[in-house]
């Protein structure tokens, strides 16, 4: 039996709505004479949107920008009404969105805790008994007495987070909150939620960028694309198909904005960038630890000596992957005017399944940038098999291997 069940939900926005005094009077007026306004466009945040879920799933709800999803969570827990269809839930409901909204700043910590907890739906005993453990947890006790004002923003997030996970409640829908203060918190969170979802057996819902922490925490996984639900299935299938989205909107939004990370003298022009398969043809996908080989052809403006060429690989989020220079093998080399090209080449390129994109700097003797670019080409790993639940944990597709009661197994690679 589903303890949650949404049904052709829609929720619709007049855009722009919102309008100052004098527009309003000069709208009304133009109205009172008998003139015809155009009505502003719907905007349809939620587009017949259904499926249920049953008690005690951890359910992933992803996707980019303006999908749905916030809005999605608000109808949920009864924070916004739709515009059509319907929403069943059966049981308590702890709501983890906007945290920290109900605070009073004037109020101290300890009344706050006290006024949030009420809003949550917690009564004042439950309260009392929950008290010490809310302001252990939140790190708070030489602070809580202290009017919330004073507080930075950090601390005021971390004593809403630990008054909203100790509502006892069946449902628990959290929005993007479990990023919250310092490194040594956000563990704290991270171990709060994995108890909640492994030792209490409430149902939960989870909104977050973060697509690992959601391999990590949840069995099902929603989609939601433009108000609708693009898929909803198996966590490792939905990641899967949110991932090669994400992949193609990065390597579109790359390649138009590639000229805007080169930096250079001018005497340096790149004609162009390619990666290769085995044959020498332009791709832009190769395996997970395949060759990695890209051809750059490049012109010089005049002749030039003790040239550096280094060349590169970095996530889409600019980490450096790996690098390569010629002065290495060429210390002195020398480039007279004209057409050129090179290759760089990494034999077995072992990098987890994703978006990567390559990097590329010229230097002269006395180490004056000629040119300096980043995503100047974007090419995709894809998995050499069908991944288990280890591809959430690594970055890197090492070879492996594992002893088993005394026998030694090679992972397939």
């Amino acid at each position: 039996m589903p303890v949650i069940e949404v049904s052709h939900l829609t929720k619709e926005y007049r855009l722009g709505a919102l309008q100052g005094l004098k527009q309003t009077l000069i709208n009304t007026g133009a109205r009172l004479m008998g003139k015809h306004l155009p009505e502003r466009p719907l905007f349809k945040a939620l587009d017949d949107v259904s499926f249920s879920i049953e008690q005690g799933e951890v359910v992933g709800i992803i996707g980019h920008n303006g999908a749905g999803k916030s809005t999605l969570l608000k109808m949920l827990a009864k924070i916004s009404t739709p515009t059509r269809g319907s929403v069943m839930t059966k049981g308590r409901i702890s709501p983890l969105i906007e945290v920290g909204a109900g605070f009073v700043p004037d109020f101290t910590g300890r009344e706050n805790v006290y006024l949030n907890g009420a809003i949550l739906g917690m009564k004042r005993q439950e309260i009392d008994q929950k008290f010490d453990e809310i302001v252990d947890f939140a790190e708070m006790a030489e602070f809580i007495d202290t009017p919330v004002k004073r507080y930075s923003s950090g601390m005021q997030v971390k004593l809403a987070f630990a008054v909203a996970t100790s509502v006892q409640s069946e449902i628990l829908i959290v929005d993007e909150v479990l990023a919250v203060g310092d490194l040594a918190f956000q563990r704290k969170c991270f171990d709060r939620m994995e108890d909640v979802i492994k030792g209490q057996g409430r149902t939960i819902l989870l909104v977050s960028h973060n697509i690992r922490q959601v391999e990590r925490m949840c069995n099902r996984v929603i989609l939601m694309d433009h108000g609708k639900v693009a898929a909803d299935g198996p966590v490792a299938e939905v990641c899967e198909l949110f991932y090669q989205q994400s992949n193609t909107k990065i390597q579109a939004q790359a390649q138009h904005a590639a000229t805007a990370k080169v930096s250079g003298s001018g005497e340096v022009t790149i004609d162009s960038i390619d990666v290769l398969d085995n044959a020498g043809h332009p791709v832009n996908e190769i395996e997970s630890g395949e060759r990695l080989r890209v051809r750059i052809r490049f012109t010089l403006l005049h002749d030039l000596e003790g040239i550096e060429i280094v060349a590169g690989t970095h996530r889409t989020d600019f980490i450096y992957i790996s690098s390569a220079s010629t002065r290495d093998v060429l210390p002195n080399a020398a480039f007279s005017r004209g057409s050129h090209e090179v290759e760089y080449i990494v034999p077995t390129f072992p990098l987890a399944a994703g978006t990567y994109s390559v990097r590329l700097v010229f230097l002269d003797r006395n180490w004056r940038f000629l040119f300096n670019g980043e995503s100047l080409k974007t090419f995709t790993v894809k998995a050499k098999r069908l991944e288990t639940m280890n591809s959430q944990w690594k970055t890197v597709d090492l070879p492996s291997e594992m002893r088993v009661d005394g026998t030694l197994y090679a992972l397939p690679q």
